[in-house]
């Protein structure tokens, strides 16, 4: 009896590739959803950006001392508890407040400068104080008159709001506010109001940008 072999040929090289293919087809399937999902998560991203944070209004008026305690606890931020007396506000842990000469501050507003000079005490009567959110977000405070009241408490504010801001209370700007300082224009420095006292009120006209909801206690 004789055995028959047969010899079958090598198998190609080729074809540990075309073992791959099926789920190189199933990853193309499945691209397209991922994309999607991917641009949708940017959008939010775009538009939490677009979004301005909250005008802060206290209706009621008083001590100034009393305003600034209510806004600093509506806000939730406290007194810096560093020795240096000076910083950059991207220096600044969040969840605090500080203070800005009117000259430093019209400077930064005129030049958009990112990065505004901070300290923890009120270097001269008439500074702005400013406030960082837990979120990072740069607030300016500052008084104004009663009539801007529904414009900056309503649901969705103007697209270009001109705006009043005074350092210190007065009976003609009685109410503290607290706008946010990414949204804010100016075309000229602050004004003393008694331009013989250095340490005077001071006036600073600024436009308030964008649409945002607003709360008010």
């Amino acid at each position: 009896m004789f055995d028959i072999v047969v010899r079958l040929p090598p198998t190609k090289p080729a074809s540990h590739s075309m073992a791959g293919l099926p789920l190189l087809l199933i990853l193309l399937s499945l691209a397209p959803s991922s994309l999607s999902l991917a641009q949708e998560g940017n959008t939010g991203v775009v538009l939490a950006q677009k979004a301005g944070p909250a005008v802060v209004f206290i209706e009621t008026v008083g001590r100034e001392t009393e305003l600034r305690r209510r806004l600093r606890a509506k806000n939730g931020v406290s007194e810096l508890s560093f020795s240096t007396p000076a910083f950059r506000f991207s220096a600044v842990p969040a969840g605090s407040y500080g203070f800005i000469t009117p000259k430093y501050l019209g400077m930064a507003l005129i030049t958009r400068s990112p990065d505004l000079p901070f300290e923890a005490v009120s270097p001269t009567p008439n500074s702005f104080e400013i406030h960082k959110l837990a979120d990072g977000t740069g607030m300016l405070v500052g008084f104004v008159e009663a009539q801007l009241k529904p414009q900056l408490t309503s649901s969705q504010r103007p697209m270009k709001l001109r705006l009043g801001l005074y350092s210190n209370p007065s009976g003609k700007a009685p109410h503290i506010v607290a706008v946010p300082l990414a949204k804010l224009l100016a075309a000229r420095m602050p004004t003393r109001l008694n331009p013989k006292e250095p340490g005077s009120a001071v006036l600073f006209e600024v436009d308030l940008q964008g649409t945002a909801d607003s709360a008010s206690r």
